[in-house]
């Protein structure tokens, strides 16, 4: 962790002079101007759907980091409404730098459209534990005999409807075809296995599995556009290429080690949340960190 400090937490941001649009469970988001929102990567994390007292340090930068890395990446599938890291050039931010410098972007505002495009490689989590009931997922036939973990003959796209508060809601294709119209549907499904199949690549060169994640669009001018976070480990499961072993649980490097050790305490999943212990804390940044480094080749960047 060298050039970092271990205790750097940015839990809430407070920019006095601009206008906060939403605080998610995670990110700040505030109106720069007229075209242009910043978005900033607190340290928060939340599990269950319930954001926790303890921050996890440097994660923010860590997920504005990969972000970054991912919407350059997946420039050539499809557009997206990233505009820059480099937060200096906007006079309105400079006396704010010290914070926002490594764990903020700024993006040019979309209409966002309201449905999350999942994609599963592989079979896991909630997607397991339908097909043990059902032999389906999301109203996806699947082969008879798949284990856990086993990868997917095809990547599938399972889309859920997004919510303001608690999970967001799973649904069939014909379901999100009534949310948002079957031509739109069928684009985002084509652009989101695109991307997938796309990231799963350059991951799997760099030692990790991506056994699922979730892709948000909107619209610019009527363009469909890639927005919010990309393929980070709040918005994917990330696996180790060297470990993976079918028929299993798979070690995680995203926020499931958290999970785990939440599900071991009892706690009913409602809030208040506990506090996390340091080792647990110590141990979750340094997953994040991890997968920072093996995607880009380097620790975090002021």
């Amino acid at each position: 962790m060298k050039g970092n400090k271990v205790s750097e937490i940015v839990y809430n941001t407070e920019l006095k002079d601009l206008k906060l649009i939403k605080r998610g469970k995670v990110r700040d988001i505030y109106e720069l101007d007229d075209k242009h929102l910043l978005i900033v990567s607190t340290d928060r994390i939340s599990c269950f759907d319930v954001v926790l007292p303890t921050g996890i340090p440097n994660k923010g930068k860590v997920l504005n980091q990969l972000s970054s890395l991912w919407f350059n990446f997946t420039r050539v599938i499809v557009p997206n409404h990233f505009v820059t890291t480099d937060v200096s050039i906007f006079p309105q931010l400079v006396p704010y730098l010290d914070m926002l410098r490594g764990r903020s972007m700024v993006v040019n505002k979309a209409r966002p459209i309201p449905l999350e495009c999942v994609v599963r490689g592989y079979l896991a989590g909630s997607a397991w534990k339908e097909y043990k009931e059902s032999q389906m997922v999301c109203g996806i036939k699947l082969p008879q005999g798949l284990k856990e973990s086993d990868k997917l003959p095809e990547p599938i796209f399972t889309p859920a409807r997004k919510v303001d508060s608690g999970h967001d809601e799973n649904l069939d294709y014909v379901s999100a075809q009534a949310l948002i119209g079957n031509t739109i549907v069928q684009r985002l499904r084509d652009i989101s296995i695109q991307l997938y199949k796309g990231a799963r690549i350059y991951a799997f060169i760099r030692k990790i599995i991506i056994a699922d994640t979730k892709f948000e669009f909107g619209f610019i001018n009527n363009e469909i556009v890639l927005i919010d976070e990309v393929l980070t480990p709040d918005s994917s499961r990330f696996w180790p290429r060297d470990s993976y072993l079918p028929g299993q649980p798979q070690v995680s490097f995203d926020k499931q080690f958290v999970r785990d050790y939440l599900e071991s305490l009892g706690w009913d999943k409602n809030p208040p949340a506990p506090h996390l212990p340091p080792e647990i804390v110590a141990k979750t940044e340094e997953k994040y960190r991890h997968v920072l480094k093996l995607l880009a080749g380097r620790d975090i960047e002021d």
